[in-house]
C-alpha cells in the first residue's frame, strides 16, 4: 500500500441514519445498530453519529439522544453525535437541555449535529413550512449556542419564544458541546457553521455535485469563520461516504447485492419515479459504484485498497479533513458488515494514522544493520562458550569420571 497523503484523515467512524429494509424486524434492526456501535468502540473507531427521522419507514431512530444514551451504556471511549438534530422540529431550549443531560450521562462524549431536516414528509406532518426550514435552523442555533455558553436569553420568533431562558445544567465538557453543521451542496451549512465557530459535516462528499462543492464550501466556511473571529481548523471537518469492503472486490459486490434492493425501493418511493437502470441487484451495485445513486452518491464497494484510494481522493479534492465517516446502509448481512468493519480497522485506519510507521522503520533499521548486529551476536555467543568451556566440559563428562 502507498503511503497516505499528509492531509488525509486521522479519525474514523460511522454515520448511522439508519437505512433499514421494511421487511425486517424493526426492534432487532435497532438492536443491531447498537451492536454496531459497540463493535466500533471495541475496534477503536473514534465516532458514531445517529440521525433523526420521523417518516418514510426506513430511518427509524426518531430521537438520537435516547438512542445514544443506550449506546453510551454499552461503550467506553467512542464519541457519540446526533447526526443530525433537525432544529426546526424542536423548541431550542428543550433540545439544548436534553443534550446537556446526555453530555453528563456520557461524561463528555456527546457531539451535536445540526441540520434543517431532510425529509419533506417529516416537515409536512409537523406543519413546518419547507421554505422556512433553513431560516428556522439559523434562528434556533442563534439561541442554542448562547444557552450552551450559560447566557440568559430572551428571543421571539414566529415559532418559538424564550423569556429570560437559561440552562440549569451546562455541558459536562469544559470547552462546551462540540457542534457540527450538516453541509451538502449549497453553502448554507458552511455559512451557519462559520458564524458560530462550529465544525462542518459534509454529508454528500461522494455525490458528484457534493464532491465538486467540497472546496468551494470550505472556502466559504473559512471566510465566515475568520469574519466572525473563529480559528479555522481542518481537523474539525468531517466527510461522509458509503463504503463496504471485503477481501476481494468480487466478494464485496456479492455481499452488497444481498440488501441493495431496499435502497433502490427507497429512491423510487421518495422520488415517485422508477430508477433508470435495470432493477436487479447486480445492476444496482454497478450503478452505485459508477454514476452513483440519487441522494446516496457513489459507493466504494471493494477492498481495503479501494477504500484507501477513495479517502485519499477525498483528501486531495478537499485539501484535507480530519474525520472520515462511513455511511451505514444495511446492504450486507450482519456477518459481512462486521467483517467489513474489522477489515477497515485492521488495514485502512493504520494507513492514515501511521500507526505502523515506527515498526516499519525499526525493521528497516534492523535489516540495514543486520550484518553488524548478527556478527556482534555471534561474537557474544562464542565469548560465552569460551568463558564457560571448563564448566561445560565437566558437565558433559559421564558420572564417576
Amino acid at each position: 500500500m502507498n503511503q497516505p497523503t499528509a492531509s488525509g484523515p486521522t479519525r474514523f467512524g460511522f454515520f448511522i441514519a439508519p437505512y433499514h429494509p421494511l421487511t425486517g424486524n424493526p426492534t432487532l434492526q435497532i438492536q443491531r445498530d447498537l451492536q454496531m456501535i459497540e463493535l466500533a468502540d471495541e475496534l477503536g473507531y473514534a465516532e458514531a453519529w445517529v440521525g433523526e427521522h420521523h417518516s418514510a419507514g426506513m430511518e427509524i431512530i426518531s430521537a438520537p439522544e435516547v438512542f445514544l444514551a443506550a449506546a453510551a451504556e454499552r461503550t467506553s471511549a467512542i464519541r457519540l453525535g446526533t447526526g443530525v438534530n433537525s432544529l426546526p422540529y424542536h423548541q431550542p431550549m428543550m433540545l439544548a437541555d436534553r443534550l446537556c443531560l446526555l453530555d453528563h450521562l456520557t461524561k463528555g462524549r456527546v457531539m451535536m449535529g445540526i441540520g434543517p431536516g431532510q425529509l419533506a414528509s417529516d416537515a409536512s406532518m409537523m406543519g413546518v413550512p419547507q421554505p422556512r426550514q433553513r431560516d428556522m435552523m439559523h434562528e434556533s442555533m442563534d439561541v442554542i449556542t448562547r444557552l450552551l455558553r450559560g447566557e440568559v436569553v430572551s428571543a421571539k420568533t414566529d415559532w418559538f419564544e424564550l423569556d429570560e431562558a437559561r440552562l440549569q445544567l451546562l455541558p459536562y465538557q469544559r470547552g462546551g458541546l462540540e457542534m457540527a453543521v450538516a453541509s451538502t451542496i449549497s453553502p448554507s451549512g458552511a455559512v451557519l457553521a462559520g458564524r458560530h465557530g462550529a465544525g462542518l459535516l459534509s454529508l454528500a462528499a461522494s455525490d458528484p455535485s457534493g464532491y465538486d462543492a467540497l472546496l468551494p464550501n470550505w472556502k466559504i466556511y473559512e471566510q465566515t469563520m475568520t469574519a466572525n473571529g473563529h480559528a479555522v481548523d481542518r481537523d474539525r471537518w468531517r466527510l461522509v461516504a458509503p463504503m463496504h469492503i471485503a477481501e476481494t472486490r468480487e466478494q464485496a459486490r456479492r455481499e452488497a447485492e444481498w440488501g441493495i434492493g431496499h435502497l433502490t425501493e427507497y429512491i423510487e418511493k421518495l422520488s415517485g419515479m422508477g430508477v433508470p437502470w435495470e432493477n436487479t441487484p447486480a445492476a444496482a451495485v454497478e450503478q452505485w459504484t459508477g454514476p452513483g445513486f440519487p441522494a446516496f452518491g457513489r459507493a466504494t464497494i471493494g477492498t481495503p485498497e479501494d477504500a484507501i484510494a477513495t479517502i485519499e481522493a477525498l483528501a486531495q479534492q478537499s485539501g484535507g479533513f480530519g474525520t472520515f465517516l462511513m455511511l451505514a446502509l444495511d446492504i450486507a448481512d450482519r456477518d459481512a458488515t462486521q467483517r467489513s468493519m474489522r477489515l477497515f480497522a485492521e488495514h485502512v485506519i493504520p494507513h492514515f494514522t501511521g500507526a505502523n510507521r515506527p515498526r516499519v522503520a525499526s525493521l528497516d533499521w534492523a535489516g540495514a544493520n543486520s550484518e553488524r548486529l548478527m556478527s556482534g551476536m555471534r561474537a557474544g555467543v562464542e565469548a560465552a562458550f569460551e568463558r564457560h568451556a571448563q564448566a561445560l566440559q565437566a558437565a558433559l563428562q559421564p558420572e564417576g569420571h
